[in-house]
């Protein structure tokens, strides 16, 4: 089998011919390393690939087989992680020169769950500056390309994870979302991301944006992809204290069963108030599969949601200038300027408008669900309204406008995190510049599994998903 023929499979794929032994972890790893050393450059996606040790675990997952020894339902798989990730003895840089050369002691809970999965960890990836921006921009170690086109945004801040499994490199990768960063990147991609809801996942040994807002989740490039990863790493963690204590259920249990009978609430304001003519044509496209499935498409006023979008503004500044500011006082310079500029800000709110935000989160949230989920099952909505922007269109010191290019981005996401709900990010198609859009799928707080059965009936239906970018 070529390495082509490998690489164009999807997670869920290659753990099944892995475990069947059809194909060997070895070559599967082998074929995601001549990848990676084909196009990781061109993409500026990989941070450093552990070639030698890839390889030595991907002996040993099949050593393991071999003897019948299967560690978890993604033995052998080649994965990678946001540069914001502990591992110990891996730098975690977190896309800066402050941290460059740190090197954790601690590993992660989302990794040690991928490993015990039976995961291989092979890469870390380019991210935004601290995790600090939605367009994939960093001036401090370079800007990742969107596989479907270099002059285009990958989004952000998920950038490295996005362009890596959008580009083939690997199967699937961590990001995390505080206000958009694993969503933008998914649509930018032409990706499924799944930001689930707050106290799923632990954050512990992942570098904090907003301790209120961040959220640990997967970009890949399918949902039930998505799914797989998100059984991996979800679930109660005595060193996060913020997660739940509910059983997680098995995401994978009644993926295939369609949406007939589900009711689909499209709500009528703030969502789809910005948005450009061909994203709308592909969402309106999207709900007529949902439609011709069986579901029911109901228009909503969801109540609050533009005070969530303002409170995640203040929340998100205020906590990150909260954790910067020892390194905002004595490096300045060794900021990049978008990174700066971002961070400034959250030093000038009031400690009374913050409180006020965490204080109202609870009733906005009750609001929020007693608008929409009393009469719909999940919410459809645009994740960037627009269409993908370019670079030079998105990032600080681009031509007078580009203000309004990032607040259209994150113009649809931000709320979410601060809603805590789970969220599903899903490719519907091309805008006539060639680039991938999506919708996302908002659900009832911990009903990730619903929004996976819906995302996985639309990807059936479309095969959006089987589309990849030619590199």
């Amino acid at each position: 089998m070529s390495n082509n023929v490998i690489t164009a499979m999807s997670l869920a794929e290659v753990a099944e011919k892995i475990a069947n032994k059809e194909i060997s972890s070895l070559e599967a790893t082998d074929a995601a390393l001549d990848r990676i050393e084909s196009f990781g450059p061109k993409l500026h996606a990989v941070v450093h690939c552990d070639h030698e040790g890839a390889r030595k675990s991907a002996s040993k997952a099949d050593e393991d087989i071999a003897f019948g020894k299967v560690r978890g339902p993604l033995h052998g798989v080649p994965l990678a992680h946001k540069d914001m990730y502990y591992r110990a003895g891996w730098v975690a840089a977190c896309g800066s020169k402050i941290l460059d050369g740190f090197v954790p002691e601690v590993t992660s809970t989302a990794i040690q769950r991928l490993d015990a999965a039976g995961a291989l960890d092979i890469a870390r990836l380019h991210m935004v500056e601290f995790a600090f921006g939605p367009t994939g921009h960093n001036e401090v170690v370079g800007t990742p390309r969107n596989p479907w086109n270099f002059d285009h945004i990958t989004g952000g801040s998920s950038s490295g994870s996005g362009a890596s499994v959008a580009g083939r490199l690997v199967y699937g990768a961590l990001g995390s979302d505080t206000g958009g960063s694993i969503r933008l990147p998914a649509q930018c991609c032409g990706l499924a991301g799944i930001k689930g809801t707050y106290g799923l996942v632990s954050r512990y040994g992942a570098m904090p944006l907003s301790y209120s807002l961040d959220h640990v989740g997967p970009l890949t490039r399918t949902v039930k992809d998505s799914a797989l990863m998100l059984q991996a790493i979800a679930g109660h963690d005595p060193n996060d204290p913020t997660t739940s204590h509910r059983e997680v259920p098995n995401y994978l249990d009644g993926i295939c069963d369609g949406v007939k009978g589900m009711r689909i609430g499209v709500p009528q304001n703030h969502c789809y108030e910005p948005v450009e003519d061909p994203v709308r044509e592909a969402l309106e496209a999207s709900l007529n599969v949902y439609r011709e499935l069986g579901a029911e498409v109901v228009p909503l006023h969801a109540d609050s949601i533009e005070a969530a979008n303002r409170f995640a503004n203040v929340v998100m500044a205020t906590e990150a200038a909260t954790y910067h500011s020892k390194w905002v006082r004595e490096r300045p310079e060794d900021y990049g300027a978008q990174t700066l500029s971002r961070l400034l800000p959250g030093f000038y709110y009031s400690a009374t408008r913050y409180i006020e935000g965490l204080n109202l989160r609870s009733k906005i949230l009750a609001d929020f669900c007693g608008s929409v989920f009393e009469k719909v099952d999940m919410l459809h909505a645009p994740v960037i309204p627009i269409e993908i922007p370019r670079i030079d269109e998105a990032d600080v010191g681009a031509k007078p406008g580009y203000m309004k290019s990032i607040a259209s981005i994150t113009h649809n996401t931000r709320a979410f995190n601060f809603l805590g709900l789970p969220t599903l990010s899903v490719p519907c198609g091309f805008t006539p510049n060639g680039l991938p859009t999506g919708f996302q799928l908002i659900g009832r707080p911990f009903d990730e599994k619903t929004l996976f059965r819906a995302g996985h009936a639309y990807e059936r239906e479309t095969l959006w998903c089987d589309k990849a970018p030619v590199l």
